[in-house]
């Protein structure tokens, strides 16, 4: 008679993962990774009069999902959405994610992006102690650093709400792992990008003027600091790496980069130059959008991940910056043709306006 053994056994049986903030970028392509595996995925949003589902939609996943609405700052929400689920894994993507808005609502920063994790923790300790639970921590965590790279070991010196928060939450993570023997680990992930990223964020800022600009639809993009130097990788390969993280022998923290840093000014070079024209023509440096603190410097080392989890970036920077030009071309043009698409555009005031001017003249 052959034997079968528990691992393989559970790994026949269909797993169920949670998501928080699975509206978001990385929510959205996790959730599509996570289906090509057969999960179920239920999904946590946010109940709001316009939910924002296009992500979702983008991908063709929103009817494979199991959405349910839940709010990380109510201790009950949080406890009715385990119940309800009942998760293997848990993916905590929720937060408030957008570091200038951190420091217009620090509050509410510390609230939802902190003290909601531990309630998340607090919840899970309660309800479904055995599940595996993701955090994503961020390099910002890291604040203004003088190190060549940022590892494991790098001490954290957080220089936004949004990063003191997070390292509040990374905190929480290791006192549930070491005081409760829960399964919880946390992503250190350096800036991932994609056509998914909102516009706030100075990726898709960037391209999505570009696209603009390329098609005669506006003249000028307005930036703050061109000299900060990110690590950027490509999204879709990391929530690959969340995965992997709870699929790990035993709980740990691991860096998720690329181990290259570039600055802002060469991200917009690259993307101007993919759509023939020069920058200088039309970018132009706004105080308004140069933060109180800002972090200068990142780049990391994903070392660590690559020999524990086998895990490497696959699309270097300027593929990157490339496949993000591209795309933000190609929505536009489309939407000058007629097009209609699932698009984040309506969403924000500046670009509804240009929207509603050809409406106008249709």
């Amino acid at each position: 008679m052959e034997f079968i053994n528990l691992k393989t056994i559970r790994n026949m049986v269909k797993k169920v993962a949670l998501i928080t903030g699975i509206t978001g970028q990385d929510g959205a392509y996790l959730a599509q990774f996570l289906l090509n595996k057969n999960y179920t995925v239920f999904g946590t949003f946010r109940r709001l009069s316009t939910p924002n589902f296009w992500r979702l939609q983008y991908l063709n996943i929103f009817d494979d999902i199991e959405l349910l609405p839940c709010d990380l700052l109510d201790s009950y929400s949080i406890i009715e959405t385990l119940r309800a689920s009942k998760p293997d894994e848990i993916y905590n993507l929720g937060a408030q994610s957008f570091v200038g808005a951190s420091f217009e609502q620090p509050i509410a920063s510390g609230e939802i992006t902190g003290l909601g994790v531990a309630k998340l923790l607090e919840a899970i300790r309660l309800i479904v102690p055995e599940a595996r639970f993701y955090q994503a921590s961020t390099s910002e965590m890291f604040g203004d650093n003088k190190h060549l790279f940022q590892d494991e070991n790098t001490e954290f010196c957080p220089s936004s709400p949004y990063a003191a928060a997070k390292l509040y939450a990374h905190s929480m993570v290791k006192i549930y792992r070491k005081g409760y023997g829960i399964f919880a680990s946390t992503g250190i992930l350096f800036n991932h990008e994609s056509p998914l990223r909102g516009i706030e964020f100075v990726t898709r800022k960037i391209t999505n003027a570009v696209a603009k600009i390329k098609l005669g639809l506006e003249n000028t993009l307005e930036l703050g600091n061109l000299d900060a130097r990110r690590d950027w990788g490509y999204a879709p390969e990391y929530v690959e790496a969340m995965w992997l993280i709870l699929q790990s022998d035993k709980p740990d923290d691991f860096v998720i980069s690329t181990n290259e840093t570039h600055s802002i000014h060469e991200f917009i070079d690259r993307a101007f130059t993919r759509v023939g024209l020069n920058y200088e023509n039309h970018v132009v440096v706004n105080e308004k959008f140069i933060r109180p603190v800002d972090v200068n410097y990142l780049k990391g080392n994903y070392d660590k991940s690559h020999r524990v989890l086998g895990w490497e970036p696959k699309t270097r920077f300027a593929d990157l910056v490339d496949i993000m030009m591209d795309k933000d071309l190609e929505r536009w043009t489309n939407w000058q043709n007629g097009v209609h698409f699932a698009w984040d555009a309506w969403n924000y005031p500046n670009e509804k306006k240009i929207l509603s001017r050809k409406l106008k003249y249709d």
